[in-house]
């Protein structure tokens, strides 16, 4: 099974308002870059498409190193995911998950591969996470017609 590092930074100018999200995967000296854009959502929706996107372009199973910015993806994946399932998608506080959409498929996604989940602080000079980065909000400059 081969590694694949992926990097991946959602973006929202206004929460909600409109984001963008990026991603990089990087494998045998190859990258592939990704990006989006939608005009009225939330930065925790796009960092959870960022990994969406991420993973959904595999096409096959693999080892990967996902390093995200987000808290709220990392521990998603790591700590809270088990728990909500259990509880039929409700958080600790029995109130509804939320983007129980995106945390579906991403646990779909996510049940293929032997995933490590690695934060990395956001804006700090990490390469992969400044490019993720530029990628999310050079999406939301397309989606606004500024570039």
């Amino acid at each position: 099974m081969s590694m694949v590092d992926i990097y991946t930074d959602g973006a929202c100018r206004g929460n909600p308002g409109p984001g963008g999200w990026g991603a990089i995967l990087m494998s045998g000296g190859r990258e592939r870059e990704l990006s989006g854009a939608e005009s009225a959502t939330t930065n925790n929706r796009m960092e959870l498409l960022a990994v969406i996107n991420a993973l959904a372009a595999l096409k096959r199973q693999v080892r990967a190193r996902v390093y995200t910015d987000s808290q709220y993806v990392r521990l998603g994946m790591t700590e809270w995911l088990a728990g909500w399932k259990a509880r039929g998608w409700r958080t600790a506080d029995r109130k509804p998950v939320r983007n129980q959409d995106l945390w579906q498929q991403l646990d779909e996604l996510a049940a293929g591969h032997a995933i490590e989940w690695h934060w990395v602080k956001g804006h700090s000079g990490n390469p992969g996470n400044e490019r993720c980065d530029a990628l999310a909000n050079a999406a939301i400059d397309a989606l606004l017609g500024l570039n």
